[in-house]
């Protein structure tokens, strides 16, 4: 049963249903930043603000859900995970609705804007990387990349829609994107609570010393593949969220494009990213332990070449900035499936919750930071762009020689990534396998 960890059929219908709901979860965190990065000039005019005062609201939701998450995850481990992901959905949309309702009746409303937007960032730190972990209990052997695979898709996909759902209601009235948060949020709490279901040995595995220690051991043991896929994923979501709130406002200010066309434009790069993350998802079940560590590696170098050529083009031609970006979309679709499912497999079930994320806390870090220093671009163009390739490919070289699969992975993960045999002699063997591969 997938509940008690052991390897199960993605097809089934009650596996299916719950990977589902998992990806309503990433799909709505995404909106917490993607949907305002459209609308980020229209809230500058409103409210007066300067271009790093306004990038501060994306700063403000990511910062604190940073914090939160390995805190959640590792409460996750213990309590559950779905105890700890609903309340959190709630307190997202709740900080969502206080935003707009500032907005809407306040005079000056950006204090309590950056106030609910907090709140709602510490919601957040709840949600898409235990959905990750919860992945990681249901799925094993290739089923997990392609689970993993599909829930960055759904992470991506929301970030295609929401800058055009974002521009889209922004029209009605410019704080409108704040409520949607709401409205979604209580509804998904209500799936995840009555449809995810916690592995029943995931709870009180021995005393938190017990924990600890074997938390402990599994970060000395992988410490160099563990720095390696964490500041991969900070890396190129920093990179990302950076590009596209600059995006945002060169589109406005030296092209003229009106909020809708932003929010269509914007998802052209994002959209190569959605695909890319189910095509590499896809690619990463057949083999896994081969291919991981070349894709990571790939992804990142095509992401430093799109970031060296971007800024001769980002204010000159749109279209071929665009297209440029997209190729950095690939690369960032590339990437992420694959960093996912090595942190997801990297520790037992037990102690997934706190591993998976810290790695969720220096992505969100890495978004954090994008959009202020991004905004460096409009008077230093060429060295915020060439300082992202550069640290883009100085990521890739440290993957490439840091990450270790046959570390990160567990035994039926290995050897070709299919997993059958892997699978057939699990079942075969069960005496052969220790409490923590039982467990993975």
């Amino acid at each position: 049963m997938a509940e008690q960890g052991a390897p199960s059929d993605a097809s089934h219908d009650g596996q299916r249903l719950k990977l589902a709901v998992l990806c309503t979860v990433p799909f709505i965190m995404v909106l917490g930043n993607s949907m305002l990065i459209p609308v980020l000039p229209k809230m500058m005019k409103v409210m007066h603000l300067s271009l790093f005062q306004v990038g501060l609201i994306i700063t403000v939701f990511s910062i604190p859900a940073g914090i939160i998450i390995p805190f959640a995850g590792a409460l996750s481990d213990r309590i559950g995970r779905k105890v700890i992901m609903v309340p959190a959905l709630l307190v997202y949309g709740i900080g969502g609705l206080g935003a707009g309702a500032s907005s809407w009746f306040l005079p000056h409303p950006f204090p309590f804007i950056m106030g609910f937007r907090l709140l709602q960032g510490i919601g957040a730190g709840g949600t898409y990387q235990l959905a990750m972990a919860v992945a990681g209990d249901m799925f094993q052997g290739k089923s997990r990349a392609g689970a993993l695979g599909i829930l960055e898709a759904s992470n991506g996909f929301g970030k295609v829609v929401s800058p055009i759902a974002g521009s889209a209601i922004a029209l009605l009235i410019w704080f409108a994107p704040f409520f949607v948060y709401g409205l979604l949020s209580f509804p998904i709490a209500a799936l995840v609570w009555f449809v995810i279901k916690d592995p029943k040995n995931l709870h009180a595995q021995g005393g938190l010393k017990q924990y600890w220690a074997g938390l402990t051991q599994t970060l000395s043991e992988k410490a160099g593949s563990i720095v390696a896929t964490f500041l991969g994923g900070a890396v190129v979501l920093f990179i990302l969220f950076g590009v596209l709130s600059y995006l945002a406002d060169i589109l406005e200010k030296t092209f003229g494009y009106g909020e809708f066309t932003r929010g269509l434009l914007i998802a052209i790069p994002v959209l190569a990213s959605a695909i890319t993350s189910f095509v590499s998802g896809t690619l990463l079940q057949k083999r896994l332990a081969q291919w991981s560590r070349p894709i990571v590696v790939g992804g990142l170098i095509v992401i430093a070449l799109a970031m060296a050529v971007e800024p001769f083009f980002a204010t000159k031609t749109p279209w071929l900035a665009l297209a440029i970006l997209a190729f950095q979309g690939i690369g960032t679709g590339a990437v992420l499936p694959a960093i996912n499912t090595l942190v997801t497999s990297a520790t037992s079930a037990k102690e997934r919750g706190v591993v998976t994320s810290l790695y969720g806390s220096v992505r969100f870090f890495g978004v954090a930071l994008g959009p202020p220093l991004f905004a460096m671009a409009m008077t230093h163009k060429y060295t915020v762009f060439w300082g992202a390739s550069g640290l883009a490919l100085a990521t890739g070289i440290l993957s490439w020689f840091l990450i270790n699969e046959q570390k990160m992975l567990p035994k039926k993960m290995r050897g070709g990534g299919n997993g059958s045999q892997g699978k057939s002699r699990a079942f075969a063997n069960p005496s052969k396998r220790s409490s923590r591969d039982k467990l993975s």
